[in-house]
């Protein structure tokens, strides 16, 4: 029987179909396609997009906007914000509407064309978790920002436009509606019980065991409750924190194994599988909230939404999060096993 399962935090409900429940080998996934041809984001480059905002390079010895870097940050050749200009808030009658303000930039991962995030090590995405917190603290100086959204698109179907390796920030002059949603979720919770909500998801899951993907001393990597999506994942600090930025190297290392761990785990049940990353953290100058936790919401694209999910609100998921949970805690270590008989056999 299908189940109504409700999200803590939002107190959206997902329809959780069991009659539909499905194997990682039933969801069919667009492969990604090589297009060939010329690639900006590529090393030797450099010139054709916007100057560097951030970069990590191997050398201090080494120019700006050349080679020799391992993760590079640049404005969006085509943004959906622009960073000139000021607010101009105003009403139209009962309508309101400001000019078109934020920041808009692409946080190249690599300066190899064929790595993917997946595949990267966690030394070096490190440099790209880096990148995040110091483009954050630096756009949170601008008081015309209230907020900062980093997101992921990997694989055209999740909205990749292009092959190599990125992410994106968007500083916004608004707060955006889920973040809105969640904040008021979390402050109803602390308002009734005096605790993160957030908090208490994290000690009832390893208390539990069951929706727990992977975890070190740090971070923990968890199937929600109720998800939007099969195999949908969230990244969690352990400790309470609010604020992404406020993280230091060390929890930033230790992110980076967890994260890490956490893709290869998903790749291993559905090979090269699309899917979009979100940071939900604090509004900017927020000074720490109590009742607030920042995570990672990994998003597989594996369901459309159809006419009822955008009618009703609702989503229907055909896999249930222990189950997706469980194909993900033995998918690689299956395959590692695979790849060890291999290579013994080889011997």
């Amino acid at each position: 029987m299908p189940e109504l399962r409700k999200d803590p935090v939002l107190g959206r409900w997902i329809i959780i179909s069991k009659e539909r429940r499905k194997r990682p080998t039933d969801f069919a996934v667009e492969t990604a396609k090589s297009i060939g041809g010329f690639c900006p984001l590529c090393p030797g480059n450099e010139k054709t997009t916007p100057p560097e905002v951030l970069a990590f390079r191997l050398g201090h010895e080494q120019l700006r906007d050349a080679p020799g870097w391992q993760v590079r940050v640049v404005p969006n050749k085509y943004p959906a914000l622009v960073i000139e200009g000021d607010l101009g808030k105003e009403g139209e009658g009962l309508y309101d509407r400001m000019n078109g303000i934020g920041a808009h930039e692409v946080i190249i991962e690599s300066p190899n064309h064929e790595e993917t995030l997946t595949r990267m090590s966690p030394e070096n995405m490190f440099f790209v978790f880096k990148a995040f917190k110091e483009r954050i603290a630096d756009l949170e100086k601008d008081l015309r920002f209230r907020y900062v959204m980093v997101f992921k698109n990997y694989g055209r179907a999740a909205g990749a436009s292009l092959e190599h390796s990125h992410s994106q920030l968007i500083a916004l002059p608004i707060l955006p509606r889920m973040i809105v949603s969640e904040l008021a979720g979390a402050l109803s919770y602390f308002q009734y019980k005096e605790r993160c909500v957030f908090c208490d998801i994290i000690r009832q899951e390893m208390q539990q065991n069951v929706r727990v993907v992977c975890q070190n001393d740090q971070f923990i990597t968890i199937t929600p409750f109720a998800p939007r999506t099969p195999f949908e994942m969230w990244v969690l600090p352990k400790h309470h924190s609010s604020a992404f930025c406020k993280q230091d190297d060390y929890q930033l290392h230790s992110l980076s194994t967890l994260f890490s761990e956490t893709l290869r785990r998903l790749d291993a049940c559905i090979t090269d599988v699309p899917y979009n990353f979100v940071l939900h953290t604090e509004p900017l100058r927020s000074g720490g909230v109590e009742h607030y936790h920042w995570h990672f919401e990994i998003v597989p694209k594996l369901t459309s939404i159809a006419g009822f999910e955008w009618g009703s609100g609702f989503y229907i998921n055909p896999m249930p999060p222990e189950e997706a949970a469980a194909y993900l805690r033995e998918s690689l270590d299956t395959r590692l096993k695979g790849e060890l008989c291999e290579k013994n056999t080889a011997g």
